[in-house]
């Protein structure tokens, strides 16, 4: 196996086990690793480069069958162009640079929008670890407001620990609870902000699993719902008539010790469908819109994409 090869592969590993995680870190990491393989690859083919490339890029999309950021990030890559190995490498890595500098632009564009909608005063719960729904929160404590954060632990794997540890070294004052908690503290919160796996085009959210509960949790109480997504974020697969896949992860990321039990299985869905009617408000880095809008994001943002699905 060649050293580039092996290099990419130990990424998809980490995407896989999710060393590396949440969405928009996955999108970048893999945009990156791609763009290191295609830059290492010794060819002087542009049949084999090609052909390596795509087989590269195939490994890094089966790793999080749901995360759209790792679809929508390697699909506009492979965009590349050129006559030869040389344009056509070039062309692949500009493609990879332009993507992790709009990944990081948008979230820092987000955090701008999304924190105007936070009142000084307010209590804010999140859900998991996302670097957009932290960026609106910092943001907001940044420009003076006096904000409290209620933090779910984000079972099985424990994001919302993450969470707290980045929150705690921005100084702002958090609670840890556990998911099923979030019934309980709801009455206290004025909003809630949660960051986006996938939005589909009827302005649906699929996002780590709990979301859904907190979200009809929010509904119930009549609390603002606020879910924080790049463009990149919005799934142009959905506008085709593709479902999206929910990944079922290992066992025993919730039970280790399952394989001594002979009668019990353990499911454990990595994420969960909020439907858009529970949601106030998607908050982009074109701007705040409402879930039913998803469609037009999809259309102006990603119309490349549709266009290349239809035969």
């Amino acid at each position: 196996m060649t050293r580039p090869m092996e290099d990419l592969l130990e990424t998809a590993e980490k995407i896989r086990s999710m060393e590396i995680r949440g969405a928009a870190l996955i999108g970048r990491e893999a945009a990156s690793a791609l763009k290191d393989f295609a830059l290492s690859l010794e060819t002087s083919s542009l049949q084999e480069f090609n052909a390596e490339v795509s087989r590269a890029a195939e490994i890094l999309l089966k790793t999080r069958p749901t995360a759209v950021s790792l679809s929508n990030a390697i699909r506009m890559m492979m965009r590349y162009s050129g006559d030869e190995v040389e344009s056509a490498r070039r062309s692949l890595a500009e493609n990879a640079d332009n993507f992790v500098d709009r990944s990081l632009k948008a979230i820092e564009r987000i955090g701008e929008i999304g924190s105007r909608r936070i009142r000084d005063g307010d209590t804010v719960l999140t859900h998991c670890n996302s670097s957009v729904a932290l960026s609106i929160i910092k943001t907001a404590h940044d420009s003076g407001k006096d904000i409290r954060v209620i933090a779910t632990e984000s079972r099985p794997r424990y994001q919302g620990h993450l969470t707290i540890k980045m929150l705690d070294g921005w100084g702002i004052e958090t609670e840890l609870v556990v998911d099923s908690a979030v019934r309980t503290v709801i009455n206290e919160v004025d909003q809630v902000i949660v960051g986006a796996d996938v939005i589909t085009a009827n302005g649906s959210l699929v996002n780590k699993i709990g979301t859904a509960q907190i979200a009809l949790c929010a509904h119930e109480a009549r609390t603002s719902f606020m879910v924080a997504a790049e463009t990149y974020k919005f799934s142009p697969d959905t506008i085709m008539g593709e479902l999206v896949p929910i990944e079922m992860r290992a066992a025993e990321e919730v039970y280790p010790e399952i394989s001594e039990l002979k009668n019990v299985r353990v499911r454990n869905p990595a994420f969960d469908v909020t439907p858009h009617q529970y949601i106030d408000v998607i908050c982009t880095e074109v701007g705040a819109i409402p879930p039913e809008m998803s469609y037009l994001i999809i259309k102006e943002m990603l119309g490349w994409e549709i266009e290349g699905r239809i035969q």
